[in-house]
């Protein structure tokens, strides 16, 4: 039993999607000193180059923050914060890979 079924609120809805997003298992050599790190998860940031990623970037629900944190313990990560307009007028961060990877192995999987 959930609470809408307690409350008489409207029964939850199903939002994920009929096709399974991918995720990735990286191998990446840091370079110029050539430790390899395996990682799991999405290329957003490899691929932002220099212009970076924001949040804003990204679909609903994706926890960049947390994901930003795991990667600096390898990675030299800068943060920019940036304004922005609209309802929910604010800052956001600009995060961009300032460490040079090279990708040695690069597998998609179903997240």
């Amino acid at each position: 039993m959930t609470m809408q079924d307690i409350a008489g609120g409207p029964k939850p809805v199903n939002s994920h999607s009929k096709t399974a997003n991918k995720k990735f298992i990286l191998s990446a050599k840091v370079e110029p000193d050539g430790q390899t790190v395996h990682l799991e998860g999405r290329k957003q940031l490899i691929n932002a180059g220099a212009r970076g990623v924001t949040p804003l970037d990204l679909p609903t629900g994706v926890r960049m923050a947390h994901y930003i944190f795991l990667l600096r313990r390898h990675f030299v990560i800068s943060t920019r914060h940036e304004s922005h307009g609209g309802d929910f007028g604010g800052t956001h961060a600009r995060y961009t890979l300032e460490t040079f990877v090279n990708i040695t192995e690069d597998i998609a999987v179903a997240a």
